[in-house]
C-alpha cells in the first residue's frame, strides 16, 4: 500500500533537486529563488485540508476512499513533470511548479491517512517507517536520474536559458514512474468500508468543510501543537535546502556559480555550472539513501520492539542540522556526501515519527482532515521562508552564498531540541 509513495517521491525529489536549477537556467537570481518557490507551500496549505476532508467522506465499493484521489493527483502530476523542463520562460516554469505541487499534494495527503486507516495502533510506527523506506528509495533514484541519463549519452550542455536534455529525459522518466507506482497501489490495495455505512452516510450529509475545519483548528490537542512547533522548524530547514542548496553549493563548494546571460565567458561558465548542478543533485540523493537505511534499521527494530519516538526524532534532527552546518566547512566536494547522509537521518525521521505520534491522538473518523490540518505546520514555515524568511535570516550567518545552509542547520537543531517538550508517554512510545 506504500509503493505509490515511491512515485510521489520521484516527483518531490525532482522538484526539490532541480527546480532551482531550472529557475537559474532561465535567468533567476539566487535572491529571487525562494519567492519563486512560494507555489509549493501555498498549494499545500489550500489543497491538503480540503483533500483530507473530502477523502474522509468518500466511500465507493469499487473505488474505495483514498484511492480516487491517488489517481487524480498522479495523472496531473505526471503531466506537470513531463512538461516543466520544457518551460521557455521563468514565469511558465513557476506556473508548472504550482500545478506540480498541487497535484502531488492531492496524491500525498490521502497516503498518510491510508496507513492510519489500515493499521492498528500497535503497527503504526512500523507502517510509517516502512513508508519512509519506500520514500528513501524514490529520493535516491530520482535525485540521480539526470546524472544516470547523462551517462547514457544524453547531453548536459544547454544553450543560454535552455534546459539540458538529460534533465528533460529525467523528468519524463519521473512522470512514468509516478503514474505507474500509484496505479500499482490502486490495483493491489483494498480499503476497509466504514464500520457503519448508514451512520457514515448520515454524518456525511450533516457536515461541511468550513465548520469541521474550524472545529478541528480550535480543538487541537496540546500534543498536536507541540508536534506542530517541531514541524515548523524542521520544514523551514528543508525548504531552505530545496530552494537554495543548488545556488549555495555550486557557488561555494564547486566554485561554479550560475552565469548571467551577459557573462564574458558564458559558455564555459554555464558548462561548469551544469556539471556542478548535476553533482549537487546526485549528492542530494544521498539523503534519500541514508533515510532509506535509517528506515530499514528502524523497520527491523519496530517489527519486534516498541520505538521511543521522541528520542529517535530528537537525535535524528540534530544529526541533520550538523550535516547542514558542515557544508560551510568542508574542504572539497568529496565530503558533501557526508553532509547529506546526516541530513538523511533527519529526513527519515520527519517522514515517520511525527505522523506515528500524531495518529495516536486523532479521531479515526477525521484522520484525513487532521493529517491535512497537521500539514499546515509544514507549509506555513515554507511560506514564511519564501516570502523573505530565508533571505532575511540568512544574513545572521553572513552575506556568502552558503549562509542559507547554515540557517537550515540551526533551524533543524532547534527542531530537534524542541522534542524535549513532548512529555506524553502514550504518544512518545509505539
Amino acid at each position: 500500500m506504500s509503493f505509490g509513495f515511491m512515485g510521489i517521491q520521484f516527483g518531490f525529489a525532482l522538484q526539490g533537486g532541480y527546480m532551482s536549477r531550472i529557475f537559474q537556467t532561465l535567468g533567476a537570481t539566487p535572491e529571487e529563488i525562494p519567492g519563486l518557490w512560494i507555489a509549493a507551500p501555498l498549494t499545500g496549505l489550500i489543497v491538503q485540508p480540503i483533500i483530507g476532508f473530502l477523502s474522509d467522506r468518500t466511500w465507493s465499493v469499487r473505488f474505495g476512499r483514498r484511492k480516487p484521489y491517488f489517481l487524480i493527483g498522479a495523472i496531473l502530476s505526471s503531466l506537470a513533470l513531463f512538461f516543466v523542463p520544457y518551460s521557455p520562460t521563468l514565469w511558465i516554469a513557476a506556473g508548472f511548479l504550482w500545478m506540480l505541487d498541487a497535484s502531488i499534494n492531492i496524491s500525498m495527503e490521502p497516503f498518510r491517512a491510508l496507513v492510519a486507516d489500515k493499521l492498528p495502533e500497535s503497527q503504526r510506527s512500523y507502517g510509517f517507517i516502512l513508508q519512509t523506506l519506500i520514500i528513501g528509495i524514490g529520493t535516491w533514484v530520482a535525485s540521480n536520474l539526470p546524472w544516470m541519463v547523462s551517462k547514457l549519452g544524453f547531453s548536459e550542455d544547454a544553450a543560454a536559458k535552455g534546459i539540458p536534455m538529460n534533465v528533460k529525459v529525467a523528468f519524463a522518466i519521473g512522470a512514468v514512474v509516478f503514474l505507474g507506482s500509484i496505479l500499482y497501489t490502486i490495483f493491489t490495495t483494498t480499503e476497509y468500508p466504514p464500520s457503519d455505512e448508514e451512520a457514515f452516510e448520515k454524518e456525511k450529509k450533516n457536515t461541511n468543510f468550513i465548520k469541521d475545519f474550524w472545529s478541528s483548528v480550535t480543538s487541537m490537542s496540546p500534543t498536536m501543537l507541540k508536534l506542530g512547533l517541531i514541524q515548523f522548524f524542521s520544514w523551514f530547514a528543508f525548504f531552505t535546502m530545496w530552494s537554495m542548496a543548488t545556488p549555495a553549493l555550486t557557488a561555494t563548494v564547486y566554485n561554479a556559480p550560475a552565469p548571467t546571460a551577459n557573462s564574458a565567458n558564458f559558455e564555459q561558465m554555464n558548462q561548469a555550472y551544469q556539471v556542478a548542478a548535476d553533482s549537487v543533485g546526485s549528492n542530494m540523493g544521498i539523503y534519500g539513501l541514508s533515510s532509506m537505511l535509517f528506515a530499514l534499521a528502524l523497520t527491523f527494530y519496530a517489527a519486534k520492539y516498541s520505538v521511543n519516538r521522541k528520542w529517535v526524532h530528537l537525535g535524528s534532527l540534530v544529526a541533520g542540522g550538523v550535516g547542514f552546518i558542515l557544508m560551510g566547512f568542508i574542504p572539497s566536494p568529496d565530503y558533501l556526501w557526508l553532509c547529506f547522509a546526516l541530513i538523511g537521518f533527519a529526513w527519515g525521521s520527519i517522514l515517520s515519527m511525527p505522523y506515528a505520534m500524531l495518529s495516536s491522538t486523532v479521531d479515526e473518523n477525521k484522520m484525513g482532515l487532521m493529517m491535512g490540518l497537521f500539514n499546515m505546520f509544514i507549509v506555513i514555515p515554507q511560506i514564511i521562508a519564501a516570502l523573505g524568511g530565508v533571505n532575511t535570516l540568512s544574513k545572521i550567518f553572513g552575506d556568502g552564498p552558503i549562509a542559507p545552509m547554515l540557517l537550515a542547520g540551526s533551524s533543524l537543531v532547534l527542531a530537534g531540541l524542541l522534542n524535549l517538550i513532548l512529555t506524553d508517554k502514550q504518544i512518545t512510545r509505539g
